[in-house]
């Protein structure tokens, strides 16, 4: 399993517009062979940051759908990321 976890950070008065361009993204992920979890969410302290989450079956299931990456608009938008992936090799329930 991978997991793909961190944040971007924009102008606070971008967050919404970068948002609603992430919607199509997502819907597309999460139909995506090998997508076990993905969303792209407002934080809920910091006006400028958004979080980022993704759970995959596997390396070539993050390859597959990841392409070239953001697009130009968001890029533009990013004034920093702190985003990586992990390999998981177990994995235990807490419900």
């Amino acid at each position: 399993m991978v997991i793909v976890a961190g944040h971007i950070t924009v102008d606070p008065a971008d967050r919404e517009a970068y948002l609603t361009g992430c919607v199509t993204v997502v819907e597309q992920a999460r139909r995506a062979p090998g997508c076990l979890d993905f969303a792209i969410s407002a934080d809920l302290v910091d006006p400028g940051r958004i979080d980022v989450f993704e759970r995959w079956e596997s390396q070539a299931a993050v390859e597959a759908f990841r392409g070239s990456g953001p697009g130009d608009d968001q890029s533009a938008r990013m004034l920093a990321a702190s985003v990586a992936e992990y390999d998981i090799a177990e994995v235990r329930s807490l419900t």
